[in-house]
Order: structure tokens, then C-alpha cells, then sequence
């Protein structure tokens, strides 16, 4: 990688790590499972997550919604998307898949972003400020959905100003297709770098010491 990272200056922004999404049983864990296993996606995150920390990189959590009684029911235009939710409750709050995965839990001194209703996590919430009053300037985009809220969250950083670095298999999707799309085709039109879990953790674990 030719990538340059100074940790006072980077984030890893860790994307809807709820039950829901990525523990077994979760609402929507059935439909992600093919593509979650066979890139290896929460061993992914893990290490990413874990070299962040150890080299003092930022970690921010970027949730979605959860679900309450109530929710899109009188918008004017909820997309098919909020009208899923509404219908299977995805991360409702209170519940067991609305939670953060276990291993995925803010630390102190962590930052938590309000939550998104849609699909960027800048949109309608708090995550430029914290990233512009913590003087992040690069964003590595980690979680789910690829094709949702990471394209829409890493594009959207782009739009702002910050270096997106996008890791193809740290996320997933609900198809292969799906995945294509984000890392092949929409990807290499807003984000500065494209890698692996492999090259990132390289990356991040070099740089310890170095703040």
C-alpha cells in the first residue's frame, strides 16, 4: 500500500455492527451469511478493530436507527428500505438485535455517532463534527451493508473532504453481486483506496509507536 495513515488523523468507522446484522439469529443474518462467511467478516472486523486500538487509531461507531413503535409511519417518502424495517423491526430498541455484536463494544473514550435513519452515517447526525473536533482527516470504512450504508457513508466523507479507504473484506452484502457493485464498480468513483483486511491491519499495526 502507498497509502500514508497518521494515527492522530485517522478513524476507523466501524458501520452498523448490531446482532441483527452479523451475530447468527439476527433478523437479517440469514440473508448476509453466505456473503459474511465466505469473506470471513466479523474475524475481519475483529482485527481491524484490534490493530486500531493497538496503535492508538480512532474507533468510531456509526449505528443505524433502532427501530421504535411508531417509526416511518407518517414519513412522506420512507423508502423500501424503512418500509423493511417496519415490517421485520430490524434493530429495535431494547432488543437483543438492536445490540452491539459483543466484541464489538465502544471502549472508553470511543466515540458513538447519533444513530442514521437512512443509510449515511453523516446525514442528519453528529459524525462530521466529531470527526472534524477529533481532527480525523482519513476514514477507514469498515461493518455493513457494502452496497448501503458503507458506499453511501464513505462517499458522502468523500463529498466532505476526507480520504475514504474502503476494506472489501471487512464489510459484506447480501449477494455477490451485491458486493461487486460496491468494491468494483461504485467504489473506484469516490474512495482513495480499495484493500484488504490483510493490508490494512499491515498498515495500522506499523504505525504504533508512531504518534
Amino acid at each position: 500500500m502507498s497509502e500514508t495513515y497518521d494515527p492522530r488523523h485517522t478513524a476507523v468507522l466501524l458501520v452498523d455492527p448490531y446482532n441483527d446484522f452479523i451475530s447468527e439469529g439476527g433478523l437479517n443474518w440469514e440473508r448476509l451469511a453466505p456473503v459474511a462467511l465466505d469473506v470471513g467478516l466479523v474475524d475481519h472486523l475483529r482485527s481491524v478493530v484490534a490493530a486500531a486500538r493497538g496503535s492508538d487509531v480512532r474507533v468510531v461507531f456509526v449505528p443505524h436507527r433502532r427501530w421504535q413503535p411508531g417509526d416511518y409511519d407518517s414519513w412522506s417518502y420512507p423508502n423500501p428500505t424503512h418500509r423493511a424495517i417496519q415490517k421485520k423491526h430490524s434493530f429495535a430498541l431494547g432488543t437483543w438485535g438492536g445490540t452491539f455484536h459483543p466484541d464489538f463494544q465502544p471502549q472508553e473514550g470511543e466515540l458513538v455517532a447519533h444513530e442514521h435513519w437512512s443509510q449515511s452515517g453523516f446525514a442528519n447526525t453528529d459524525l462530521n463534527l466529531l470527526l472534524q473536533q477529533h481532527d480525523i482527516s482519513h476514514v477507514i470504512l469498515i461493518g455493513v451493508l457494502a452496497n448501503t450504508c458503507i458506499e453511501s457513508t464513505g462517499r458522502f466523507a468523500m463529498e466532505l473532504g476526507f480520504h475514504v479507504t474502503l476494506v472489501r473484506d471487512a464489510t459484506a452484502a447480501f449477494s455477490a453481486e451485491m458486493m461487486y457493485a460496491a468494491h468494483e464498480l461504485n467504489g473506484p468513483t469516490f474512495a482513495h483506496s480499495i484493500v484488504t483486511t490483510e493490508e490494512i491491519v499491515g498498515v495500522l499495526e506499523g504505525l504504533s509507536g508512531s504518534s
